[in-house]
């Protein structure tokens, strides 16, 4: 009885299993229909062969058929052996509730996509409708703009009148007035199928710039020539160049903006991209880059303009370009890893001395000198600014300007200057031409003094003697004077300026020594005192035969010809050695008058080829200088 009521619990058991089971597989059915659709999951059923199974009455069948879609295997026949349909059923249930968290996480997700697309969406409409605006509206006007751009366009029609110095300009290198030798050194050089580097020496106002904007027009002209019809001068002050330390601008070689500090472009800038902004070296690529007074410019700078011109290529650097960035546009790339081309000819001008100049640039550049203008110059260019100008003028007008002028920019500027005053005297009446009294106001007005402040003169002196020295490339006399005292007890002394160089010193010890030599005399029985009228520095020594002989005329009383000048540094042994600046202090002595000029006959070459009404007297020892210096008592 016992095991009756036992066997009868067991089986009611196991169909209260059987029954919970089933309820169990036909949620899962329900719960997977709700998961995929009811049309999809019965059309999956179909696909996999699963649909008469899970409609099946038996458990095992419905159960493979739930395998065959949650396992996506229509070739499932029957289920695992020896496992339970309760584990099996535990399995299917974990897959769904796998299915359901995911379903869950990508929910998620897609709210966040969704949300995100919609805030892109919102700000890429409202780009299209800016651009639109900006299509349909290219500007932002209002009639407080275009009032200021009226004002603009009414200024375009408003102007005055070129300055003087621009209409005066020459326009052909015929019209260069005195300057044949550095005009046909400066075309030899361009028109070459090799042209070179040049420096230009010379005074201002002589042409210097003209000549070198002029001879590209000629050399583009030339058979042969490397430069194009489109060959770019590009001209610049070297006053204005100055090296930045930071490097965040350089208009002559080149800088990079960056995008935080200098700002690229907005569309570089947005993605850190630098941005190089080429120099002038590049806009005189295949032409001329003039630097007018390169002399001034930093010593740094020219350091680094003179490794573009070996190199023929200008490279940039930054800490912001990334060579591994995508992003970056070729030519961007292009320009940092290959460099810009900067194959130029470089002329640079300058006032200054050959010496002041740094020797890297001299090393790597030919040289031409322009001469200073004589007063002939000077007069042939007032000329012809009369000319262009239709100016007349009395005669005596020419030789007053130039006595006061010594280039054709200054000498220009006075003609106009004088017309001016000419005009506001003569409003009513249009005939009429410049006086000498207009040139007087006019250097009254710009209290300007005469270009030669010494003159020679026809009558003779004891104890002065005219030497010349060398100032901004213009010879000046040098107006030496010395008196001699007999001393008592022979203790003589020499007394010279003290405000004159070193050099200017030795040479009076050695003039001393010389005269001591020469004459046999010692100069302690002497008191002698040597000026330098005007006073100054000396710098070189030669003004040694000068003093040399300044000192024999104050002692022996001998007269000295006034219309006569030397230079030349004189040794212990009574030799005159060469000296600089000859070719200059030539010019310079002829403009102040001097008939003879004697110079070391070691300076031969430098005697200037066009050359009247001068002689030039060329000694060896200062002895040789007595019979062209005294007068004979």
């Amino acid at each position: 009885m016992t095991q009756f009521f036992i066997k009868q619990r067991t089986t009611r058991k196991q169909s209260n299993n059987k029954e919970d089971l089933s309820i169990k597989i036909e949620k899962l059915i329900a719960q997977l229909k709700a998961y995929y659709g009811n049309t999809e999951f019965m059309l999956m059923a179909s696909k996999l062969e699963a649909a008469e199974l899970i409609q099946a009455d038996a458990m095992d069948m419905k159960i493979l058929g739930l395998l065959r879609i949650m396992q996506q295997d229509p070739t499932l026949n029957q289920l695992p052996v020896e496992t339970k349909l309760e584990l099996i059923f535990n399995q299917l249930e974990e897959k769904l509730v796998d299915l359901l968290a995911r379903r869950a996480v990508e929910q998620s997700l897609q709210v966040e996509i969704q949300k995100k697309m919609e805030e892109n969406y919102k700000q890429y409409v409202q780009e299209v409708k800016l651009q639109v605006l900006k299509e349909q509206h290219k500007t932002n006007e209002n009639a407080q703009t275009f009032k200021k751009l009226g004002a603009l366009e009414k200024m375009e029609h408003v102007g005055l009148n070129r300055t003087v110095l621009d209409t005066l300009r020459p326009s052909a290198l015929d019209e260069i007035v005195g300057q044949e030798k550095a005009v046909k050194a400066l075309l030899s050089k361009l028109t070459t199928p090799f042209p070179q580097h040049i420096l230009l020496y010379g005074p201002p106002g002589v042409g210097k710039t003209t000549c070198a904007r002029l001879a590209l027009e000629m050399a583009k002209q030339r058979q042969g020539s490397v430069f194009r019809e489109d060959s770019p001068f590009v001209e610049v002050d070297g006053t204005t160049l100055r090296w930045d330390p930071r490097e965040s601008t350089n208009p002559l070689l080149g800088s990079v903006h960056d995008p935080i500090y200098q700002g690229a472009r907005r569309e570089l800038a947005d993605e850190g991209i630098p941005e190089p902004k080429l120099g002038m070296v590049s806009e005189a690529h295949g032409g001329i880059l003039f630097i007018d007074e390169i002399g001034e410019m930093d010593t740094y700078l020219q350091n680094k303009l003179l490794k573009v011109m070996e190199d023929k290529r200008v490279f940039f650097e930054s800490s912001y370009y990334d060579p591994n960035d995508e992003k970056i546009p070729q030519y961007i790339r292009k320009m940092f890893e290959e460099g810009v081309p900067a194959d130029f000819v470089l002329i640079g001008a300058t006032t200054r001395e050959r010496e002041e100049i740094s020797p890297a640039f001299r090393s790597r550049c030919l040289e031409v000198f322009f001469e200073p203008l004589n007063p002939e110059d000077v007069k042939d260019i007032l000329d012809n600014s009369m000319q262009k100008l239709g100016i007349k003028a009395d005669e005596e007008v020419s030789e007053i300007i130039a006595n006061y002028c010594t280039d054709g920019r200054s000498a220009n500027k006075m003609l106009v200057d004088a017309y001016s005053l000419c005009l506001l005297d003569n409003d009513t009446n249009h005939s009429f031409c410049v006086k000498t009294e207009h040139i007087h106001e006019a250097i009254q007005n710009s209290q300007r003094s005469p270009a030669i402040a010494r003159r020679a003169s026809s009558e003779a002196e004891a104890g002065k003697i005219f030497g010349v020295g060398v100032s901004g490339h213009v010879g000046r006399l040098i107006e030496i004077e010395s008196v001699a005292f007999p001393a008592h007890d022979g203790n003589g002394s020499i007394r010279f300026n003290d405000t004159a160089g070193s050099m200017a010193k030795d040479s009076v010890a050695n003039a001393a020594s010389v005269f001591r030599k020469e004459n046999n005399e010692k100069l302690n029985e002497y008191d002698v005192h040597v000026n330098l009228v005007g006073g100054g520095k000396v710098d070189g020594p030669s003004a040694g035969a000068a003093i040399y002989l300044a000192i024999c005329s104050a002692i022996y009383q001998k007269a000295i010809r006034q219309d006569v000048a030397i230079t030349g540094e004189i040794s212990i042994q009574g030799m005159v050695k060469p000296v600089g600046g000859v070719f200059q202090k030539i010019l310079g002595a002829k403009q102040a008058g001097i008939k003879k000029m004697i110079i070391p006959i070691e300076n031969i070459p430098d005697i200037p080829s066009r050359l009247q009404g001068i002689t030039i007297v060329p000694i060896k020892t200062i002895a040789e200088a007595y019979q062209h210096i005294f007068i004979e008592n």
